[in-house]
Formats: C-alpha cells, structure tokens, sequence
C-alpha cells in the first residue's frame, strides 16, 4: 500500500477528532485496496476492524424482512457501541446499500459517528465533490453532493522501494 496512502487517512482521522460528524471516508472501486489499508491502519492503532455486511446480516438474519428496516439501526449501532476504543474501521458496507433496509448509508454513518471516530470504507468514487456508489443503472446506485466528511481516494501509486 502506498505510504501516501496511509498518511493521508491518518492525516483525516486527526481531523475529524473534534467534528461533529467524526467520519471519514475510504473511497475507491473494489479491489483497489481499501480492505488492505484499513488492515494496515488496524494493526498499528489496534483499533476493532468490523465487516459490516457479515455483522450485520448475522444480526438480522433472526428478524421478519419487513421488520428489518426499522431495526437496522438500531443493531448497527449497537455494533459500533460495543467496539473497544475510540477509532473504529468498517469494511465491506454493501449490506448497508440494500434496498429492502431503506438506509440513506451516509446519514447512517454520520449519525453513529458522534461518539466515536469511524473510517469506513465506500465503494465508489469521489470527483468534484460527487460522490457515488454504484453504477447508474443499479439498484443499489447513490450520489451525494456536499458530504461534510473528509474523504480519502485510493491512489495506485508505483511503491518507491523499488
């Protein structure tokens, strides 16, 4: 992983120490190495890592698919709730996109991001401040223009250890 990479992650986290909203984002299309970075970033802070999307379907699996809109948050935040420390890293959010839970993910991870630092990471990208998940054409596709969160980009920069 790129040491720009990590720098600039550790870099938001400091910044958001004292927001409202103590949330950053990681974002990149899949397999650009968001899930690397946040291993990277969990073994030197010994910070908790959670893949949400098996979390939380674990949590909700026991619950009637038309109650499981008006449980989700509750089940989310207490998985952040229950984690040790301060800083907290999400992984694998794509559970949180699913129609069937009608979230607004991002509302949902600002909301739980006030007592605790999280760095979660997004499937997508960010230009000119848009930022988006998905394609256009599916299901799951969302696009949220003034964010107030800081975002990290994935940059696939040659290593200079070579």
């Amino acid at each position: 992983m790129p040491e720009a990479n990590t720098n600039n992650l550790m870099q938001a986290i400091e910044q958001v120490k004292t927001s409202f909203n103590r949330l950053v984002l990681l974002v990149a299309p899949s397999g650009s190495g968001k899930t690397s970075l946040l291993h990277e970033v969990c073994e030197t802070h010994s910070c908790p890592l959670i893949n949400v999307n098996l979390q939380l379907s674990q949590e909700l699996l026991g619950i009637p698919k038309g109650k499981r809109p008006s449980k989700v948050d509750r089940i989310f935040g207490t998985l952040i709730e229950e984690s040790a420390g301060d800083l907290v890293l999400l992984d694998d959010l794509e559970v949180l996109f699913d129609p069937i839970l009608q979230l607004d993910p991002l509302r949902l991870l600002k909301g739980h991001s006030r007592n605790k630092t999280l760095v979660a990471s997004w499937n997508g990208s960010f230009e000119e401040g848009l930022l988006t998940y998905a394609e256009p054409q599916h299901p799951e596709y969302k696009t949220y223009r003034d964010i107030e969160v800081p975002v990290v980009s994935i940059t696939n920069q040659p290593s200079a250890s070579n």
